[in-house]
């Protein structure tokens, strides 16, 4: 008896597991510190959860030497339930770092508002969402992939209505939580059935699996297959799952927007490419079709919803960047859809990544730069950046540097670089109509990102104000321009980043 229940006995490999759960860790000190920190001391939370997001982010470092894996199976260790190679460390590096960029602007937005968001519980469901988000790349089966999504997710709703008494922010959230847990909903259907036809939530064991079930099951596992999806896409924003973007962004404090329009997007992603290359190879011929229509038509809708934001709106700016992020999620779908087509699915993947990486890096210096203008015209609307470059030339030239980048022009070589490795992935995989709808999309975005930037260094109307910037949010803004310009003179970063090591 002692000796099997010694076999039951998992060692667990806390080096492994180590960025999510200093993220949770920490979270958890945040929230019991905050009870017995006075008011005049609140910033130093702040301090601590910027810390502790560096600390998760430094613990993936020792991991770089090789696969690790735990949680496994008693009878065969290949089978695991986390899996930390070069994929997960790729998408941690890119969600803590994420997070730590949202927490510098955070703190700046804190101060702002001043007691109208708690800031305890705002720390605490930063680090909860920022934990789940790290775990959920690691996630190698259908149980442990939805109880990430959804801490990531649940925290994320709070955040976005925390503000008190603001009924945008309470609307928002609600329009966020209804949409999210419908998609959850979805998902677990699906799980369930996928699960009841192969009789195992291993990623690994339902691809092997899920070739030989029953003939009375097959209907079964494929509408598993297609709820999976669905609940999937969701998370994505991929049109028509993308409504509740745009009234999100503006709803929320800007920082939250800024972390779930790059965090949010990498959880629903990564979900995205567990769940198809892993998991579902054999039905390649189902998600590789539905997916290249979502990315055509996530695109389309995205692209074309940025170019009617009207300049004089109030939060035209938020709004801007909300559908634009809907079009960039577009192209982020391409290569997955592509991996359904091609000889190196591997490859493919690593275009997605190289993107993701990209877009996170200067979506985040937008938002950063928007945060900043906020301060002085809370109403944000992309008219209020007209003659930036007057009072304030290193914020306008950095911002002018993001929107190029996202329109892939020089000198964004690195938006540039990566718009051509999705393009390619897609002819390669002889996708030559979604390539052509991509090329089309692109011109129509580099209408409104250059409307945007032209303003920016026009005759600014009336006297131009100036005022000191707060030391986090100036840090946001040179860590997101530092990085942006590094990997626009070495793109070739990117790539070495993204060879993903699924396989």
């Amino acid at each position: 008896m002692s000796s099997q229940a010694q076999s039951l006995v998992q060692s667990v490999d806390w080096l492994a597991i180590a960025p999510p759960t200093i993220a949770a860790v920490v979270g958890l000190v945040v929230l019991v510190t905050d009870l017995f920190v006075g008011d005049n001391r609140k910033a130093l939370l702040g301090w601590v959860s910027v810390a502790g997001l560096a600390a998760s982010a430094l613990m993936l470092l020792p991991l770089l030497d090789g696969d690790r894996s735990t949680f496994c199976l008693t009878g065969d260790a290949a089978v695991c339930s986390y899996t930390a190679d070069r994929f997960t460390l790729v998408i941690q590096f890119l969600v803590l770092g994420g997070a730590l960029l949202a927490a510098l602007l955070s703190m700046t937005a804190l101060k702002d508002a001043d007691k109208e968001l708690p800031e305890g519980e705002f720390w605490f469901l930063l680090l909860s969402s920022a934990a789940g988000a790290a775990l959920l790349p690691a996630s190698r089966d259908l149980a442990t992939l939805i109880v990430a999504l959804e801490v990531a997710s649940l925290p994320a709703f709070a955040l976005v209505g925390i503000k008190h008494g603001d009924r945008k922010s309470s609307e928002a959230a609600l329009k966020f939580f209804l949409s999210s847990v419908t998609a959850t909903a979805v998902s677990l259907m699906g799980i369930s059935f996928v699960y009841a036809s192969t009789g195992t939530l291993y990623l690994t064991e339902i691809a092997t699996r899920i070739e030989n079930v029953d003939d009375q099951l097959q209907t079964l596992a494929q509408a598993g297959v297609v709820l999976t999806l669905v609940g999937f896409a969701f998370k994505t924003a991929a049109v028509p799952f993308h409504f509740w973007v745009p009234d999100t962004y503006v709803g929320a404090p800007l920082p939250v927007a800024a972390y779930l329009s790059v965090v949010g997007k990498a959880v629903g992603f990564s979900g995205l490419i567990l769940v198809t290359v892993i998991a579902l190879p054999s039905y390649a011929d189902v998600w590789g079709p539905a997916l290249a229509v979502l990315a055509a038509l996530t695109m389309t809708v995205g692209n074309v919803g940025a170019l009617r934001q009207q300049s004089t709106r109030a939060y035209s700016a938020v709004r801007l960047l909300a559908w634009s992020s809907v079009g960039q999620a577009g192209y982020l779908l391409v290569p997955i859809a592509a991996a359904a087509y091609s000889e190196d699915a591997e490859k493919a993947i690593g275009s997605t990544v190289a993107y993701a990486l990209m877009y996170a890096a200067v979506n985040l210096g937008a938002f950063a730069v928007a945060a900043l203008v906020a301060r002085t015209k809370p109403l944000n609307r992309v008219s209020d950046y007209r003659g930036l470059y007057a009072s304030r030339p290193l914020a306008a030239l950095v911002l002018g540097f993001f929107l190029l980048c996202l329109a892939g022009l020089p000198p964004g070589i690195i938006g540039l670089f990566a718009k051509v490795t999705v393009f390619s992935a897609a002819v390669d995989a002889g996708l030559g109509w979604l390539a052509v709808v991509m090329a089309v999309n692109v011109v129509i975005a580099l209408f409104y990102y250059l409307q945007w930037t032209t303003l920016l260094f026009r005759a600014p109307e009336g006297e131009p104000e100036t005022h000191r910037v707060p030391a986090p949010l100036t840090a946001a803004i040179a860590l997101t321009a530092v990085l942006g310009i590094a990997l626009s003179g070495a793109p070739q970063l990117v790539l070495r980043f993204s060879d993903t090591g699924l396989f």
